[in-house]
């Protein structure tokens, strides 16, 4: 299992330097500069670009900033009145998870109950449920959620802000919109995995051996069909944080979602590079976690992980 994890993490910072690279070069061909303003004059924006280090060739600028993300610099922004960039997004991160997890945490709970009962009761009223609610989690996006939820309970019925305001009464609108989407997809493979676990033979063996029917459910049945939700955290962990632009968009919540946006519009390089670098970090990470725990919780995983 250790070998697994050295090889997956090392593996990881090859995808990421990759990634920054990538990214590094594509900017320089995107069209425009972070100084398109007509009061600038060429001398003055000549000033500026020598001030930030655009006046080099692109080759020593992919050097510097490397070295320099190293040394954990992500450069300076253009437009933010000169702040560093891993302070944007320091500042902005906060937001963009607690509105993000809040939503994960509430979908995957909700997602595993439903799933689970729409297995247990199949072909019955709740199964029905269960497929309705995943239907409309799918397809329809969350920002008309959002926009519903802000219109009906914010507006008409007052009970919670329209706006997030930095409480966790306002927070829960947004959540509640992104959640939907978990809601569906975990219900989803909940209630998949779970008809085909309980199908199995060593659930027949278990219900054989007189295991009571709680107990061949929750110990055996339940935990064996976590497996693929498991998997399904950490994209849809990363799809919360990075997806959320609409939502921030229409709550209001200074999220980092909202400052990839506004960097692109201006052409903040060192913005884009930084939250693309922090995003795909953020990405590889959640992906080595969750091999991780897909070991812990099927033993079959970690020893095949150990002999490789």
């Amino acid at each position: 299992m250790l070998k697994f994890i050295v090889k997956r993490v090392l593996v990881g910072l090859m995808t990421l330097f990759i990634i920054v690279s990538v990214t590094f070069f594509l900017l320089q061909i995107m069209p425009g500069t972070p100084f398109n303003d007509d009061k600038l004059s060429e001398y003055q924006i000549s000033i500026m670009k020598e001030a930030y280090g655009l006046g080099e060739p692109v080759v020593v600028q992919y050097k510097n900033y490397i070295l320099k993300m190293f040394q954990g610099d992500f450069g300076t922004s253009f437009r933010y009145d000169n702040q560093k960039v891993a302070d944007l997004i320091k500042d902005r991160l906060l937001y963009t998870t607690w509105v993000g997890m809040e939503g994960l945490v509430f979908g995957l709970i909700v997602g595993i109950v439903l799933g689970a009962l729409a297995a247990l009761k199949r072909n019955s009223v709740w199964d029905s449920l269960v497929v309705v609610i995943a239907i409309i989690g799918v397809s329809v996006p969350s920002f008309v959620i959002g926009a519903l939820l802000q219109l009906g309970v914010g507006v008409k019925l007052g009970l919670l802000p329209v706006a997030f305001d930095k409480t966790f009464a306002s927070s829960l609108m947004p959540a509640f919109a992104l959640s939907l989407f978990v809601i569906s997809s975990t219900a989803r493979f909940m209630r998949t995995e779970l008809v085909e676990v309980l199908g199995s033979d060593y659930i027949l063996l278990a219900r054989a051996k007189g295991l009571s029917n709680l107990s061949v459910i929750y110990k055996h049945a339940i935990r064996n069909a976590l497996i693929p939700v498991v998997t399904l955290v950490g994209p849809l962990a990363l799809s919360l944080l990075t997806g959320s632009v609409v939502i921030e968009s229409i709550f209001g919540v200074p999220g980092v979602s909202f400052l990839m946006v506004e960097a692109v519009n201006r052409n903040d390089y060192f913005v884009i590079l930084g939250i693309a670098t922090f995003y795909s970090a953020l990405y590889i990470a959640i992906l080595i976690i969750t091999d991780i725990l897909y070991g812990v919780i099927d033993p079959r995983i970690r020893v095949g992980g150990g002999a490789n």
